[in-house]
């Protein structure tokens, strides 16, 4: 029997390369999005689930499980970015980030899990990132979203391994996707104190999305996730110098490590 999955934020960049990756490898596949603009796409169903809404994402799992019977695997990828100065940056909208990226992917969790215990079994795969192994400057907020989540994904992860459900997450280094023209960018303020090197940063991101990896690579690590038996709580998808800098932080002193990502931030 063909497994089942529904995928959070698949109509484009990452989710939606994992969607369609996996609809060629003998699953079924439900890709969401807040306001889908087709119901099939590249082999797969497409449905409705805005993450801030809990009346939308228990219609979408419920239409999912009345449709297949069943709900095995939840990719939980929606999410949006932000980048800023912590000073400069709305703090209502460092709330609609942790919103999405953290409480959003919570409630969907939360709407999956019944329906995985009564099988005795199920795989949550939750997306991080690898910014959030680390505080980068003017993506502070984002990469906080992302550690609490991966943080969420460990103590789960033990709660509900007596259901026969696996939690892991799988942290993404830069891909090139459209995920720059989604986030909430801070304005530089023309008479903000981090005017120059805040412009500075936000051109160096970019440049880092559009030089990224190819998403099929992700794909492919989410596939082979799935299919191995002896899984990890993390798993990191990036170049070798983004999963090198975490293995840095873990062995060199706080500053040294701090002096690193300023100088590789032009601060």
């Amino acid at each position: 029997m063909s497994q089942v999955v529904l995928i959070t934020g698949a109509s484009s960049g990452l989710g939606k390369a994992i969607a369609a990756y996996l609809s060629t490898r003998d699953f079924v596949v439900y890709g969401t999005s807040r306001k889908p603009k087709a119901e099939q796409v590249d082999g797969y169903r497409m449905i409705a689930l805005d993450v801030l809404n809990k009346d939308s994402i228990s219609k979408a799992v419920n239409l999912v499980v009345e449709k297949e019977g069943r709900l095995d695997i939840l990719i939980n990828n929606a999410g949006m970015g932000i980048t800023g100065p912590i000073e400069d940056t709305p703090t209502d909208e460092m709330r609609r980030v942790f919103e999405t990226n953290f409480f959003g992917a919570v409630d969907v969790i939360k709407a999956v899990l019944p329906q995985m215990r009564s099988q005795k079994a199920g795989l949550v795969i939750n997306v991080t990132s690898i910014a959030g192994y680390m505080g980068l400057p003017y993506r502070g907020v984002y990469s906080a979203t992302k550690s609490a989540f991966a943080m969420v994904t460990e103590s789960l992860g033990m709660e509900v391994k007596e259901f026969g459900i696996d939690v892991v997450s799988v942290a993404p280094g830069d891909f090139a996707t459209n995920i720059a023209a989604g986030r909430f960018h801070t304005p530089v303020f023309e008479d903000s104190a981090y005017k120059e090197k805040y412009q500075l940063n936000l051109d160096l991101m970019d440049a880092h999305v559009d030089s990224g990896m190819n998403p099929d690579v992700l794909a492919q690590k989410v596939f082979s996730i799935i299919r191995s038996k002896n899984r990890k709580v993390h798993y990191k998808v990036g170049g070798f110098m983004e999963k090198f800098s975490i293995v840095l932080k873990r062995v060199l002193p706080d500053r040294v490590y701090e002096k690193l990502l300023m100088n590789h931030y032009k601060l």
